[in-house]
């Protein structure tokens, strides 16, 4: 047991230094650990940095904690055995990260109702949604003066208050996109003279550690598979009918991910590459989702000629690539189907209520595009 707790305290640790490290990087725009020949160790990161990446990590992993044990407590009180949240530190050495792949809990034994799945699926999202809204409420009333963008981007003095104008036009600039909760909490509680650009939302701790809460909370509400979204769609409509339309969803999910994807521009020579890659990635997340291959192969035969019919008849419609990356984890990892449990009994009045709730939540935090690269 000692070991266990031992275990899942190192990861703790682990993360809150590897989430440090990263706030600090996205925080004051540095690579600490880069040197003039590549990576170093040796390199180091200021103290006094250091301590500054802690207002994201501390707001960051506040989110997550919170997050995971709303399912831990949850299931304790429904006597279901489950560990203790593991943590899971990953630092890139560059500027290209979060310091943490997030963290899970492992549920130990088979979860008995539908009740129960719902329960401990809908817990999680709304402790860590009231974090991640207080997090961002504090971070739109502390903003800081418009010249503390001068101290990470000194080149932009050049400029004055018109920077945005000039400093944006550069391949590889990476901005944070939108979601309905982020823009309707800026608009109603931040001074407009002071909000930052979208390209600049990094590097202000607790919007960054607030946009990333609404982020997760989202991914995490999608009603497919064994996500949280998925016990909780499965608590509300049941396994025969949940069965048939996460399947569905997933889908449209992969439809809208792929649009855009398609270099329709080029010629065949030069892009058949491209064209057979992504058909063979269609085929293998659809793959799981019947038990012959046939309807597998049908199925991405018509979403790949669907696509192709969109971005040929409506070339400005784009869907958002990065997300072809989480349905391949969907698809073969965490599934796209739903275990039954042994009680199927409808939910209460108030539980299918409080799963409409949770279908609001996403819809205000669900980014269609979360990260955007010129």
């Amino acid at each position: 047991m000692k070991r266990k707790l031992a275990l899942h305290l190192l990861l703790f640790l682990l993360t809150l230094v590897t989430t440090t490290i990263a706030g600090a990087e996205w925080r004051y725009g540095k690579a600490y650990f880069l040197g003039p020949e590549g990576f170093s160790l040796t390199a180091g990161i200021p103290m006094k940095d250091f301590l500054g990446g802690l207002a994201f990590s501390l707001a960051f992993l506040g989110f997550l904690t919170v997050h995971e044990f709303g399912h831990y407590l949850t299931a304790r009180y429904y006597k279901v055995r489950v560990s203790l949240p593991y943590y899971i530190p990953v630092w890139l050495g560059v500027t290209a990260g979060i310091g943490t792949m997030g963290a899970f809990i492992k549920i130990k034994e088979r979860i008995f109702s539908r009740k129960e799945y719902f329960d401990i699926g809908i817990a999680g999202p709304l402790a860590g949604f009231v974090v991640a809204v207080g997090v961002l409420c504090y971070g739109f009333t502390h903003l800081p003066p418009p010249d503390y963008i001068f101290s990470i981007h000194p080149e932009y003095q050049l400029y004055g208050s018109q920077y945005a104008n000039y400093v944006y036009n550069q391949p590889g600039q990476m901005a944070l996109g939108n979601n309905l909760l982020f823009w309707a909490l800026e608009t109603w509680l931040a001074d407009p003279a002071l909000v930052p650009n979208q390209y600049e939302v990094m590097h202000y701790p607790f919007l960054f550690a607030g946009f990333l809460g609404l982020f997760f909370t989202a991914l995490n509400l999608l009603p497919i598979g064994q996500l949280d979204g998925g016990h909780i769609l499965y608590g509300m409509l049941g396994y025969e009918r949940f069965v048939k339309l996460s399947p569905i969803l997933f889908t449209a999910f992969i439809f809208y991910a792929g649009l855009g994807f398609l270099p329709l521009e080029q010629g065949w020579d030069a892009s058949w590459w491209h064209w057979a890659g992504y058909a063979l990635y269609l085929v293998i997340i659809f793959r799981p989702l019947f038990p012959d291959m046939t309807r597998g192969l049908y199925l991405a035969a018509g979403v790949l000629a669907g696509q192709a019919a969109v971005e040929l008849y409506w070339p400005e419609v784009s869907g958002y690539n990065g997300w072809l990356v989480f349905g391949l984890i969907l698809s073969r990892f965490m599934g796209v189907f739903h275990p039954p449990s042994p009680d199927e009994q409808p939910l209460s009045q108030g539980r299918n209520l409080l799963g409409w709730f949770a279908v609001l939540l996403f819809v205000l935090c669900f980014s269609p595009a979360p990260f955007i690269i010129n």
